[in-house]
């Protein structure tokens, strides 16, 4: 899972990425208003991985991951006059989802842009900017579309293709041109393959995260897009917390009032932003987690593990995470009967453990 961070300069995003990742990225008053990338990834932490390696005592433990990029570069008018540069375009449609940095905290050592603060104008001037970068896109892949349509020549099945993006694009269009992300926008799984063969960043889900300061109690707005949440961290706090050791850090939570780390919080947000769950594979080899799709079927958590499992798939030895805690063994849970074999069409839930009987001839 790939999540990247954007947000206007000087909005402590480079903050929120040493905080997230455990950084040690310099943070400056000033910005360069330049490209620049900045990426790590980092475990995913989930108790019930080690509450399971406390049964199993796996030789080795692997987490879930979470990539972050930290995107710089972004302004007003980035969106305008042709359209977003097409390396900053592509370092953000390449991302998962989005980590929307918006600043909501005081500082005159680090001026802001806009020279004031308000989040509310700053959320907005972004949401536009990657508005009309998609807004230009579907322009000029309308204008080609219909030239090839007019030009004639293609095949009966070339022209059924053209003439169905056609529709999707113009169902597009006058919605971006309303000022809206098309996240917002209704469009059936058919259509969203369609349009994810272009860079339309106003597509993706977003993370709104407010960076306050000491005010935990500041008045923010609220994101009524689709597929967005919103979230406040206090981004130096956050950051400071992350260098600690695990005992120093409870005790600075304790001490802040904070009820877990961001980077905690981020991943559940991400998770349920982009409908994805967790599944486990255990033994005394290795207990490992996995992320997959919410509602999909074991058929393709096998084939998250390995594309071997899922062509030679027999069926899917399951057991739900609450089970297997309490019965504490394999052997225990098959006693029990709580240890169940599914086939490739089982829903898998979030937490099951699985083990995958395969043949591959």
């Amino acid at each position: 899972m790939k999540i990247g961070i954007i947000g206007l300069p000087l909005s402590g995003k480079t903050t929120i990425f040493n905080a997230l990742t455990r950084g040690k990225i310099e943070t400056a008053a000033f910005s360069s208003g330049k490209l620049e990338i900045h990426t790590a990834v980092v475990d995913v932490p989930d108790p019930r991985l080690d509450a399971l390696v406390k049964l199993f005592s796996p030789r080795k433990t692997v987490h879930a991951q979470v990539q972050y990029n930290d995107i710089a570069g972004l302004a007003r008018g980035i969106g305008e006059k042709g359209g977003m540069d097409g390396n900053l375009l592509n370092q953000i449609a390449q991302n998962d989802a989005l980590l929307h940095v918006v600043r909501a905290f005081e500082d005159a050592s680090v001026p802001h842009i806009e020279e004031s603060i308000d989040p509310a104008r700053d959320l907005a001037i972004l949401d536009t900017e990657l508005i009309l970068s998609d807004l230009g896109i579907v322009e000029r892949r309308l204008d080609r579309l219909a030239a090839t349509l007019k030009k004639g020549g293609a095949t009966a099945k070339e022209k059924e293709t053209y003439l169905k993006e056609q529709s999707i694009l113009q169902k597009c269009q006058p919605h971006l041109e309303a000022g809206k992300p098309l996240r917002d926008l209704a469009l059936s799984a058919d259509e969203v393959r369609v349009v994810k063969n272009y860079a339309l960043v106003s597509l993706k889900p977003v993370v709104v995260v407010f960076n306050i300061g000491d005010d935990k109690n500041a008045r923010l707005p609220q994101s009524e897009h689709k597929q967005s949440l919103t979230v406040a961290l206090q981004g130096k706090v956050e950051m400071e917390l992350a260098q600690m050791s695990p005992e120093d850090a409870r005790e600075f939570l304790k001490e802040y009032g904070i009820d877990e780390p961001g980077l905690n919080k981020m991943i559940r947000l991400s998770y349920q932003l982009l409908g994805v769950q967790a599944f486990f594979t255990v033994g005394e080899d290795e207990c490992r987690a996995w992320t997959l799709p919410v509602g999909a079927p074991a058929v393709d958590a096998a084939g998250a593990i390995h594309s071997d499992l899922a062509r030679g798939f027999i069926r899917a030895e399951t057991i739900a995470y609450a089970d297997m805690i309490d019965c504490g063994t394999l052997a225990e849970a098959r006693k029990r009967g709580v240890l169940r074999l599914e086939g490739k069409e089982y829903v898998v839930q979030d937490g099951d453990i699985l083990t995958i009987r395969f043949n591959v001839g």
